[in-house]
């Protein structure tokens, strides 16, 4: 069960250590959240569980007690410390524990035999790095289930919708994989520090043929959308080489003039204009 807020407090002056904003630390005091984090994820004995940001071990505690095998990440020395000598042993053979950098070990070090099985993640992930950690995790391999506690306006623009202010490149990226499931909000109260930001259980499920975008491809798409209000035939003409026949007779047949600026685009068209650019594959 997760700590009160008093018991957490205490905790954390116990280990000498003051929250960090900058890392996103507000530890979980809800176990109603914690409960149904594990509940979306669908975590059942025996899954492979990649955690983002483990904290005080909240939810690595739950997911091991499911009977999980747990690899996390925390990036925090103090905290990576404090479960190394009170989680890890409780459970020496099901946590593996990686102190490092999560956008730069974005699956906590799973290893390429276990990640070409299905996997899952469940994670508190910090607002700073959601978007890179999420971007890296969308290179493959792919979970089979994302169950992601995140700040609100996180969770809209990854689900947002085409011809929204919100729908960007992560948008595309993201539900080219994944489709969405019911979630939960989660109020503020349920964070020690409590954030200035309501928060939501993001639930994304992969889609029977998720379509993964190469890395050159993602560069064009994000360069287009750093300029989303100029229009798609001016952006693409300057980025790609020739008369450009291929995405104009893909924009008539979905529909689009050049006039149409990027947010106004579908996914699926992304996707059809990445599979005809072979050269940026």
């Amino acid at each position: 069960m997760p700590l009160s807020p008093s018991a957490t407090r205490d905790l954390l002056a116990s280990l000498g250590h003051q929250p960090k904003r900058f890392l996103g630390q507000n530890f979980l005091i809800d176990g109603n959240i914690v409960r149904k984090s594990l509940e979306l994820a669908r975590v059942q004995a025996g899954d492979q569980v990649v955690e983002v940001g483990p904290g005080l071990g909240t939810l690595t505690a739950a997911l091991l007690e499911a009977g999980a095998e747990v690899w996390a990440v925390e990036k925090d020395r103090v905290l990576h410390a404090h479960l190394d000598e009170t989680l890890a042993p409780r459970f020496p053979a099901t946590l593996h524990l990686l102190e490092g950098d999560a956008v730069e070990h974005p699956l906590a070090a799973l290893p390429a035999s276990r990640a070409v099985r299905d996997f899952k993640v469940v994670a508190n992930l910090p607002y700073a790095i959601a978007t890179p950690w999420l971007d890296a995790v969308l290179a493959g391999p792919l979970p089979e289930r994302l169950v992601l506690m995140l700040q609100q306006e996180a969770a809209r623009r990854y689900t947002a919708a085409p011809g929204s202010k919100s729908f960007g490149a992560i948008s595309i990226f993201l539900q080219a994989a994944y489709t969405v499931a019911p979630g939960h909000k989660v109020a503020a109260g349920c964070f020690f520090p409590r954030p200035d930001v309501e928060s939501h259980l993001l639930n994304l499920v992969r889609r029977p043929a998720p379509f993964v975008f190469p890395a050159p491809f993602k560069a064009l798409v994000r360069a287009c959308f750093q300029q989303r209000r100029k229009q798609i035939g001016a952006l693409l003409r300057a980025r790609l080489p020739g008369d450009g026949a291929i995405w104009r007779e893909l924009l008539r047949a979905a529909g689009f003039s050049e006039q149409a600026r990027p947010e106004a685009i579908p996914v699926a068209w992304w996707q059809q204009f990445a599979a005809a650019l072979p050269t940026l594959a």
